[in-house]
């Protein structure tokens, strides 16, 4: 069955913390099982970018509604599936498609794979996302490192998990971004000959785009961008004590004054075209990573 018509009420949700940890321990056994490589690093790819693929010697290839839990992308975009391999010699896995609160999913649900990559063994988690540029001075096809977000979804990951075993219930979130990491994607762009932008990514429900209005209000909140994704697996990762870093990509400018309609393909097309720059960035990242 195409996973565009697999139905997120179909797979269960994490009700209580014994069903979420037996959950994480049996995705990671069926993982484990297929003898993958032990992952040192793990990245997310976002919407229309996945050419960091065809730069890892791939060890194996498993489809998300093959792992034992694991929620499936409803998304027809989103490949669905995970990514055991080496960059360089680095080995990594990488979720080739991410799940989003608007599926359908809780939130327990759409972070449950950065606790089973964490399990697993991944010690830097780096994600991509393509998001609406607020900012004047962005402009479509522009990367942006994000250095802090706005969390304006209606849920919480981290939401009724009080048992220590998965860490302080009160997660510091004042430096939710790896300064390291960061340091290390500057670097990557400016090899890459790229003008280093950061800013700060606001995370909205979706998954509609925002009205004129709604754009004027972000902005005046102190985004620089806005999407609908990164935020749950950022503070899910925070709560681990994994570092982790996010790229996002403009694939819209979101001038209220001068506002056109905006479709899919054209949200894809512009992702596809920054994709083979920002996945030379991931690699520098990942290689630097392992040389230390």
């Amino acid at each position: 069955m195409p996973y565009s018509f697999i139905l997120p009420s179909a797979y269960p949700n994490f009700t209580t913390m014994d069903k979420l940890l037996t959950a994480i321990e049996e995705a990671c056994f069926f993982l484990k099982q297929k003898n993958v490589p032990t992952p040192v690093a793990g990245i997310v790819l976002g919407t229309g970018l996945g050419a960091l693929v065809d730069h890892i010697d791939i060890a194996a290839t498993i489809p998300y509604h093959e792992i034992p839990h694991f929620p499936v992308s409803t998304v027809e975009f989103h490949k669905g599936q995970l990514i055991f391999g080496k960059l360089g010699n680095t080995p990594v896995v990488v979720m080739q498609g991410r799940f989003h609160y608007y599926e359908g999913y809780s939130m327990q649900e759409v972070s449950f794979p950065v606790r089973v990559m964490h399990k697993l063994g991944i010690k830097h988690l780096l994600l991509s996302n393509a998001a609406g540029g607020l900012n004047p001075w962005y402009k479509k096809g522009d990367l942006i490192i994000i250095d802090d977000h706005i969390n304006m979804l209606p849920d919480n990951p981290l939401r009724g998990l009080n048992n220590p075993v998965f860490g302080n219930r009160f997660v510091d979130m004042s430096c939710p971004y790896d300064k390291n990491l960061n340091s290390l994607l500057k670097k990557g762009f400016e090899l890459s000959s790229i003008h280093v932008k950061e800013g700060v990514y606001v995370a909205v429900i979706g998954p509609n785009l925002e009205t004129r209005a709604e754009y004027r209000w972000l902005r005046g909140t102190g985004a620089d961008m806005v999407g609908m994704s990164t935020v749950p697996e950022v503070i899910t990762a925070g709560h681990l004590g994994l570092p982790c870093a996010a790229v996002s990509v403009i694939t819209d400018e979101c001038d209220p004054d001068h506002l056109e309609p905006v479709n899919i393909a054209d949200i894809i097309a512009v992702a596809g075209k920054a994709d083979k720059t920002l996945s030379t960035i991931f690699e520098y990242v990942i290689t630097s990573l392992q040389e230390k």
